[in-house]
C-alpha cells in the first residue's frame, strides 16, 4: 500500500537486543492533503533503512508500507511498517480538487418532432402490457 503526505512528527528511536542482535525502530507521523486530512503513524525498522530514508519533519513523502496485526494478552494491535520511503516534490504534493467532467457543449435541439402517444389500447388486447 502507499500513502503520500507531509511528515508532521518524528518520534525518538527505540533500541533493543534480540536473539539476532541489536535492533532499532523509529516511528513517523504523516498527514495527507485530502479535504479531510488523515494522519498515519508508521515504523521504519533497521538502522540501514533509517539512514537511507533520512526522514525529516516537514518533508513531503510517499510511503510504501505493509499492514499486519499481532495479538498480545488477548488484545490485537496493528503494525504499519514502511519498506520504502521516497521524497516528493512539495509543489506536486497538493492534490487537485475533483472537478465536474466537461462533456462539451449541449447538443442542439432536434428539428424532428418527438412522436406523440396514440390512443390507449383497449383492455384485453395483446397490447395491454403494463410497461
Amino acid at each position: 500500500m502507499e500513502l503520500q503526505g507531509k511528515v508532521i512528527a518524528v518520534l525518538e528511536p527505540r533500541r533493543g537486543i534480540s536473539a539476532r542482535g541489536e535492533w532499532v525502530v523509529q516511528s513517523f507521523v504523516i498527514e495527507t492533503h485530502d479535504a479531510y486530512p488523515k494522519k498515519m503513524v508508521f515504523d521504519v525498522f533497521g538502522e540501514d533503512r533509517l539512514q537511507r530514508f533520512n526522514i525529516q519533519v516537514a518533508q513531503e513523502i510517499n510511503v510504501s508500507f505493509d499492514i499486519d496485526a499481532h495479538e498480545y494478552q488477548g488484545r490485537w494491535f496493528n503494525s504499519i511498517r514502511a519498506f520504502d520511503v521516497r521524497q516528493v516534490d512539495p509543489n506536486a504534493a497538493v492534490t487537485p480538487q475533483p472537478q465536474a467532467p466537461n462533456f462539451g457543449p449541449a447538443p442542439a435541439p432536434s428539428a424532428t418532432p418527438m412522436p406523440q402517444p396514440g390512443p390507449a389500447p383497449e383492455a384485453g388486447s395483446a397490447d395491454d402490457l403494463p410497461f
